[in-house]
């Protein structure tokens, strides 16, 4: 299936290329935020919260029709997902108790290949995407209280994770709505998900196997300048 969709993906490029001067491809660039969480048979769902993190890079737009009504736009971006944990209380069997919360963070290179209709300057687009995860940090806060009381104590701490346990290739779509000005800046929200879990399979041990079915899956809301053409 991925080699089918980035088959199809690469024609629609090349197939705009070919049918249009160069002189009308436009480069752009993009920045917003991710709002994102995880989608799939999550166990204990009500412990992971949605996190906001960042999202920016490149974009080239191929127009296919003469208007600009019908495009292709490929991307490059830079993305931020994951999610938070609630305050959670475990208690070992020697009664000390301890709080953990804290944030996710899993930092993707995203490439969405997207057809995309200008209507009027209201937008609408859609494709698949491949994402690659590059790394993973936690940002952890744990709060201690032994069993004989006293005050407790409080540790943070920043840790990047082994991602050998994660499906480091994934496949995905985006789709979205917005409006793009006559002098190519675009206000964007789209839609994105996975096709696929980020988990392996046999990793059942990641965060307690809650998340051995998990999807990523986030809306991003972004502003885009298209660089006019000379």
């Amino acid at each position: 299936m991925k080699k089918s969709a980035f088959i199809i993906a690469s024609a629609l490029v090349a197939t705009a290329i070919s049918s249009t001067q160069a002189q009308d491809i436009r480069f752009g660039l993009r920045a917003g935020a991710n709002y994102s969480n995880l989608a799939g048979n999550v166990k204990n769902e009500s412990i992971y919260n949605n996190k906001v993190g960042f999202l920016g890079g490149v974009m080239l737009n191929v127009p296919v029709a003469a208007d600009g009504f019908l495009s292709v736009q490929p991307e490059v971006l830079y993305s931020q997902k994951g999610f938070e944990n609630k305050p959670t209380e475990f208690t070992s069997i020697l009664g000390t108790k301890q709080t953990r919360e804290g944030t996710v963070n899993y930092n993707y290179l995203d490439v969405p290949v997207l057809l995309k209709i200008n209507a009027g300057g209201f937008i609408v687009e859609a494709g698949p995407q491949y994402s690659y995860l590059i790394s993973a940090n936690d940002q952890t806060r744990v709060t201690t209280t032994s069993a004989s009381g006293g005050s407790p104590t409080t540790t943070e701490a920043q840790n990047k994770r082994d991602v050998s346990g994660l499906n480091r290739n994934e496949l995905g779509y985006l789709a979205g709505l917005g409006y793009q000005a006559q002098n190519g800046l675009s206000l964007n929200l789209r839609y994105t998900g996975a096709f696929s879990d980020f988990v392996k399979s046999d990793n059942g041990a990641y965060f307690n196997g809650d998340l051995k079915n998990a999807r990523h899956s986030s809306f991003q809301l972004s502003l885009g300048y298209l660089i006019p053409s000379r």
